[in-house]
């Protein structure tokens, strides 16, 4: 059996990109004798793990839990560091994993690392796991350096981390070809082994009925009507182009609302509203997070199309998830954007006037033409996103090192 450690995930079920890949990994190798998981969590602190709102989780010790075939446990993150206690947290979660394989004597572990937070520190443990008969694996994820919100220092960290954990690693597993190639041409001069491996979704409707009283009260209480909403959904940042599709959807002609479902941040709110003055506009609407996973489907589902502005990262997880479950997706024009939507999607880019043109442009689309993006959209996801493919292709990986 291959044991594989999973570290940079606050944990299963969380709301969150790597959260919900580790959730999916593990219920889709539920069954599989070939690979044993041991997921590291966070104990404390935003987005703690908590496993007794886990269905299914069985609590062995206040520090670790089991669910399917993992075990997991519970890292105490250092919350006095604030902007740096994910750094803290995956060195913390590292010395966990390499204590456990001691104590433990577990032959070829792989421990796969989510995320490049750690590249000044990272040569140590490499060589720790190494000296134990173990591999590294790392998920770079996308431009974490090149991320609006960070301060030049910051971005200059991050860049040097990426850089470190490129360089030691055994194996980079990209979820984007474009982020292959990045790394591939970036740091060439390491020789980075590399392999591709997209993020998943799911093509399934939402359990919920058009008339189920969670999504109408939801509706009612947002002021949206089905089909007459376009919406976006993911983290409220600078680099998700939020500035863009608000200032262009004020331009468009539209009588259709704009539900933005993105997680509070009062001063990048304020600082847009001074810009733009959207509070004026009453069909732009705030309309906070949604965590149920089936009424957020049902959301998806019901608009009338989706934007997309992240112009950071790779295969971006709420990008999938809208191609799964909305008839038309308009995107950011961007390589990592393009790579997933292909022709199921419409582009826009930041030039002036792009977008609300295209907004004017669909606004007034046919049913069939409409019907007709949405089975594109899906059979993409079928062809190279879904969550059973990425599944056996992990499995391949771990289980051929």
């Amino acid at each position: 059996m291959q044991d594989v450690f999973i570290i940079g995930s606050k944990g299963l079920g969380n709301y969150g990109g790597y959260e919900t890949f580790v959730m999916k990994l593990i219920d889709y190798h539920s069954s599989n004798q070939n690979i044993r998981y041991h997921i590291a969590c966070k104990a404390n602190g935003s987005g703690y793990m908590d496993e007794k709102k886990l269905p299914g989780a069985k609590t062995v010790s206040p520090h670790h839990f089991k669910y399917r075939n993992a075990i997991c446990y519970k890292v105490p993150v250092k919350e006095q560091f604030k902007s740096a206690q994910a750094i803290f947290y995956d060195i913390d979660s590292l010395k966990w994993a390499i204590n456990h394989i001691k104590k433990h004597h577990i032959e070829h572990p792989i421990v796969y690392v989510l995320a490049c937070r750690i590249g000044p520190f990272f040569e140590k443990y490499v060589k720790e796991i190494h000296h134990l008969g173990g591999k590294v694996f790392v998920n770079p994820d996308g431009h974490e350096w090149m991320r609006a919100k960070w301060s030049a220092p910051v971005r200059k960290y991050w860049k040097e981390s990426e850089r470190g954990m490129v360089k030691h690693a055994d194996l980079l597993i990209c979820d984007s070809v474009n982020i292959e190639k990045y790394i591939k041409e970036e740091y060439g001069k390491y020789s980075p082994h590399t392999t591709f491996v997209a993020y998943g979704a799911d093509v399934v409707k939402s359990e919920l009925e058009d008339t189920d009283p969670l999504f109408t009260g939801w509706l009612k209480e947002q002021g949206l009507k089905p089909y007459q909403y376009y919406y976006c959904c993911g983290r409220f940042v600078p680099e998700n182009n939020f500035e863009t599709m608000i200032r262009e959807f004020m331009k468009s002609k539209t009588k259709r609302d704009f539900a933005i479902i993105t997680t509070k941040n009062d001063a990048f709110l304020n600082e847009l509203d001074e810009k733009l003055g959207f509070r004026k506009d009453p069909r732009i609407k705030f309309v906070g997070t949604v965590y149920n996973q089936e009424l957020l489907k049902k959301i998806r589902e019901q608009a009338y199309a989706y934007f997309h502005g992240h112009s950071v990262g790779g295969t971006n997880p709420s990008l999938l998830e809208a191609l799964g479950s909305t008839r038309l997706n308009l995107l950011f024009d961007v390589g990592f954007n393009k790579e997933v939507g292909q022709d199921a999607a419409l582009y826009w880019s930041k030039k002036d006037g792009d977008l609300a043109g295209l907004i004017d442009r669909v606004d007034v689309l046919e049913d069939a033409v409409l019907e007709e993006y949405g089975r594109k959209a899906k059979q993409r996801i079928r062809d190279a996103y879904s969550w059973q493919f990425i599944a056996d292709r992990y499995e391949e990986i771990f289980c051929e090192e």
